[in-house]
């Protein structure tokens, strides 16, 4: 829109409305710092192509596992070969760690550290499989399976398979069985405080938890990979990104039975492109805030995805008590098919065995906008949550809770499974604000559809349906808007209504 002619038309609404004037002013005011929330944007991935030994005879530095000892034949130890392997190639320039396609190799949890020579490679071509009972595990690495550290410039490349062999953990979490104790497992394959690193075309399956996590790193590449384990396995998710900055995700498929991307404190400037999820819990920021901790994280973009069959679609989720902030978030070009709860903002998440502290909780969530969003045969399309209880007892409402303000939600259209399509149910003491609804157009194939609002103020423009009239208001009763019987109201009366939250 033209600034002279918004600023031209905002002054003559002031001169003849007075206070409603300056209400729309300072809505469009808020619009435009909303639509001026742009991420830097980075550019796609350049993947080096796989170094050649052969045809670059002499340029490159061949380190073969095999050559080490290893027998390849998925039963005998290979962890000692491993890393006598990569003493050599981490100390040696332009080397290739080489595990060779056709063979499988049983490797127990090794720390891989650096730092090592310049334009050092990872070519992961055959399979890498973790023992497969947790009593046997090493207890000195209780939390890592394949744990690369203090590299700089690294390709990780090839299309081999890092196996976690990760079902009989599975079966003793707490979460599979509440008899058994709660406890960790280890990470699948870890990369942890490095920088400038490329990871390309590798399979990541069975993890005993999560499957690659990027950690305490900088300027991280990763295209081309996929990861995968059942929906059932506890914990398990897919790429999860710490106290990181500058990560770019593309063109991965990702299906686990937890997070296909989570993302948590201390990480900003993440891009996700291209990516595909399910099944799993959809790509989350957080959960942030754990035992009253701190968590922040800013500058997120996730552009072009589906997600299949996932029990969350695009989530934000604290715990309560924490504190912290998240700011400066996009999600656009998104499809969901079969998802439930596409779009929320949970500030009570709780995933514990035993019923959590209802404690409040400080900071806030502001800037966040969900742009281009298509669901098909979705539940509860639009969420935040600021009263999430998953106690047997009564949850107290709070005095303290995070603060939401400056969402946006816009061209967002679908079909829901349930006759509540968008539900603001926001802190009494900290309502939400600057919640801004833009062309959402959301059906239910056998019935109508209703908003649900509790202490949120916020506006709509253009197709706004169902009706969120409920945004404007000040009134902390719970109100349902039906569109059905608003419909009817107006009809008979011909007078317009104003009806006075993941």
């Amino acid at each position: 829109m033209d600034k002279f002619f918004l600023v031209s038309f905002l002054g003559m609404l002031i001169t003849a409305h007075g206070v409603v004037g300056n209400m729309i002013y300072d809505q469009m005011v808020m619009l435009e710092e909303l639509e001026n929330l742009d991420i830097e944007e980075e550019k796609e991935v350049e993947l080096s192509p796989i170094p050649s030994w052969t045809s670059e005879r002499g340029s490159k530095v061949l380190v073969n596992v095999d050559s080490f000892g290893a027998f390849g034949d998925g039963v005998s130890d290979d962890t000692q070969a491993f890393r006598n392997a990569w003493k050599i190639a981490c100390s040696t320039e332009k080397s290739v760690f080489l595990v060779p396609e056709g063979r499988r190799y049983l490797v127990n949890a090794t720390r891989f550290n650096g730092p090592c020579s310049d334009r050092l490679v990872i070519q992961i071509d055959g399979t890498i499989i973790a023992p497969d009972e947790p009593k046997n595990w090493d207890p000195k690495f209780p939390r890592i399976w394949l744990e690369f550290s203090k590299l700089t410039g690294a390709l990780f490349q090839g299309g081999g398979v890092i196996d976690g062999s990760g079902s009989k953990w599975w079966a003793s979490s707490c979460k599979k069985n509440k008899t058994n104790p709660c406890r960790g497992a280890p990470t699948a394959l870890t990369i942890d405080s490095s920088s400038a690193i490329k990871v390309t075309g590798l399979t990541i399956q069975n993890s005993q938890q999560m499957n690659f996590v990027i950690g305490r790193s900088d300027s991280v590449r990763v295209s081309g990979v996929q990861v995968s384990a059942p929906e059932d396995s506890p914990n398990t998710d897919g790429i999860h990104i710490s106290e990181s900055t500058n990560v770019v995700l593309q063109d991965c498929k990702i299906g686990t039975g937890d997070d296909c991307i989570s993302i948590v404190n201390a990480s900003s400037n993440i891009k996700m492109k291209r990516i595909y999820c399910g099944p799993g819990h959809g790509v989350s920021i957080g959960s942030l805030g754990k035992d009253n901790s701190t968590g922040l994280v800013t500058k997120v973009v996730l552009d072009t995805a589906f997600l299949k069959e996932t029990t969350n679609g695009l989530r934000i989720k604290t715990w309560q008590g924490g504190s912290g902030y998240v700011r400066g978030v996009r999600f656009q070009n998104v499809m969901m098919e079969d998802v439930s709860n596409p779009i929320i903002i949970d500030q009570f998440y709780c995933d514990s065995p035993k019923a959590c502290q209802n404690q409040g909780g400080s900071g806030y969530v502001r800037g966040v906008r969900f742009q281009n969003v298509m669901m098909e045969d979705v539940s509860n399309p639009i969420i935040i949550d600021q009263f999430y209880c998953d106690s047997p007892k009564a949850c107290q409402n709070q005095t303290a809770a995070v603060k939401i303000s400056q969402i946006l939600y816009r061209n967002i259209s679908g079909t829901t499974k349930s006759a509540e399509a968008m539900k603001f149910a926001c802190s009494d003491t900290v309502p939400c604000s600057n919640i801004v609804l833009s062309n959402v157009n959301l059906e239910k194939k056998d019935g109508t559809v209703e908003t649900y609002c509790n202490s949120a103020e916020g506006f709509g423009y253009g197709i706004v349906h169902p009706s969120a009239d409920c945004l404007s208001s000040h009134d902390k009763e719970y109100i349902f808007i039906n569109e059905e019987e608003k419909a009817e109201v107006a009809d008979s009366s011909r007078v317009d209504i104003v009806n006075t939250e993941l």
